[in-house]
Parts: C-alpha cells; sequence; structure tokens
C-alpha cells in the first residue's frame, strides 16, 4: 500500500463528528481510503460523504475545504493521507 498525502486538518466538529480538512494536493473521493496522522491521531476510514459549504460532492481536489464525517477525534495539522494499492 501507497500514501499520498492530499491535505492537512484545518478543524474539528465534535458534535457531528466532522473533520474540516483543506486538501492540497491530489484528489479525494467517495470510497476512498483516507489515513489521519498527527501527534496523538492515527487512523484509517474509508469516506462514505464530502462536502463543501454544506453541499455533498462526489470529489474534491486541491484548494477545497471540505467536511468528511470521521469516526475518531482528529486535531489542526493532523497529515491526512489517501491510501491506495
Amino acid at each position: 500500500m501507497t500514501e499520498e498525502e492530499i491535505g492537512k486538518v484545518s478543524g474539528y466538529f465534535a458534535k457531528i463528528g466532522v473533520a474540516g480538512i483543506k486538501i492540497t494536493s491530489g484528489t479525494v473521493r467517495i470510497g476512498d481510503t483516507i489515513h489521519i496522522k498527527g501527534h496523538t491521531t492515527d487512523f484509517q476510514q474509508q469516506v462514505e460523504s464530502i462536502q463543501i459549504e454544506h453541499e455533498s460532492v462526489e470529489q474534491a481536489g486541491p484548494g477545497d475545504l471540505v467536511g468528511i464525517k470521521v469516526k475518531d477525534r482528529v486535531r489542526p495539522n493532523d497529515v491526512v493521507y489517501k491510501v491506495s494499492q
């Protein structure tokens, strides 16, 4: 498996379990597996939904600020990787 850095966490919304992620390179789409890693964060999950400005989208690219539902707490500046086979 290879990992490609695609962005960084900009914020976390605990009540709804959503990470705000700034995409800096590559693309992320529904069904991709992502790995979020930081000082105390380290987990993988499949992307089930992506939103930009409260609108659901299929994929996002560089420059987009997206909301992705996450299964665990994340922190600002955690690095987001796209995992591929």
